[in-house]
């Protein structure tokens, strides 16, 4: 007789992270491989917060502070709230899926459009609770009114990924507003914001600002991106405080390790520096943009510090391959939801530079091949 497990685990998708398992660190922080697949920052944490986790190392014989209480109230202070309203996690995934446990069982519905954060299949797999997938609208944005439709007597969590990943677009305050007054008081609307830094339709806190009007609305963002903590795994929702509690209810204690609660409690102290981050990824992102229109390609409106690539006639594979021969990691369509793009995070300027170089190179290569495939055929 063979083991036997939860037949929920033949449902849930395997999570493909953005560079293979056993990528060696060394290879990317010497620059032999551009790592452009994960939507990391390439800056490495302020000098303040690596000085931060270095202090907190030499405690690292006792447990984290199970209420991440230092962390939580910077980040109320930040917002101008009451800590009691802060969940913090293991990155907003934690969060994204202890809201899952806390708000759904069999028979709920939890809806989002589609392709987005992969990540939120995993939501209705785990907790028994059928998933609704609604497809993007032209322009590759969310078709908020679809959404609004599809809610019904059973829909317990709507999520809103805004940019969304993988396109990278970005919806204004005022229709994320306007798409909250259309939904029952009782569905919960996570608006996962992880690149919110990134946009330029409204300042960032236009949303928070929108928890006053909506008690159902959470916010989550993250410390992964352009705080450069991606490796620490920190992410964060503002919403009431039952919510906060729901969530805790749920997960296992000292979700939060001692040095990301350090390191995160001393990064959102320096704005200035996200500042900076996000004024060079915008740079980058207008030049790695009108390179791509350049070669031909078309590519979603993006608001965020990655491109989400149309690659039209050059095969996927072929050219996530050649790019991988180049020691280029991007990240392919097909496993995001949508076969023929790839996804491909900004990076330092060199590595943005040898990307288009290397892209553009590739697409000539398709160019070629299929010109003399014509041609063989015309002389048959």
């Amino acid at each position: 007789m063979t083991v036997t497990f939860a037949e929920k685990l033949a449902l849930m998708p395997r999570y493909r992270a953005g560079v293979p398992a056993g990528q060696a660190p060394e290879a990317i922080a010497s620059g032999e491989i551009a790592q452009l697949a994960s939507n990391e920052s390439p800056f490495p944490p302020h000098p303040r917060v690596v000085e931060a986790i270095r202090n907190a190392a030499g405690a690292m014989n006792r447990y984290p502070d199970p209420g991440a209480t230092l962390l939580r109230r910077r980040i109320a202070e930040r917002y101008e709230t009451e800590p009691a309203r802060i969940a913090v996690g293991n990155g907003s995934c934690e969060i994204l899926l202890a809201a899952a446990e806390a708000l759904c069982e069999p028979g709920a519905e939890i809806l989002y459009a589609w392709p987005s954060f992969s990540i939120y299949p995993h939501l209705a797999a785990l907790t028994g609770a059928r998933e609704i997938r609604v497809p993007l609208a032209a322009g590759e944005v969310h078709d908020l009114d679809a959404m609004a439709a599809e809610v019904t007597a059973a829909t317990q969590l709507v999520l809103v990924c805004n940019p969304n990943n993988p396109t990278g677009t970005h919806l204004p305050a005022t229709e994320i507003a306007a798409f909250c007054e259309q939904l029952p008081a009782r569905v919960t609307v996570a608006l996962d914001e992880a690149y919110v830094e990134f946009q330029t339709h409204d300042d960032p806190d236009a949303t928070v600002d929108l928890l006053a009007e909506f008690p159902n609305l959470v916010v989550l963002r993250t410390f992964s991106k352009c705080y450069g903590l991606a490796g620490l795994r920190v992410g964060y929702a503002i919403g009431s405080a039952r919510f906060r509690a729901a969530v805790d209810a749920v997960r296992q204690p000292f979700s939060v390790n001692a040095l990301a609660q350090a390191a995160a409690a001393e990064a959102i102290l320096h704005s200035d520096d996200v500042a900076r981050r996000v004024e060079g990824t915008i740079v980058e992102r207008i030049k790695v943009e009108e390179e791509l229109r350049g070669m031909g390609l078309t590519t979603a409106d993006t608001e965020a510090n990655f491109s989400w690539i149309d690659l039209g006639e050059a095969g996927e594979a072929d050219v996530v391959a050649g790019l991988a021969e180049r020691s280029i990691a991007v990240r392919p369509g097909a496993p995001l939801g949508d076969p023929g793009h790839i996804r491909v995070t900004y990076g330092t300027a060199a590595e943005n530079d040898r990307f288009l170089a290397a892209l553009a190179e590739l697409l000539d290569n398709c160019a070629s091949s299929a010109t003399k495939s014509l041609e063989d055929e015309a002389n048959r």
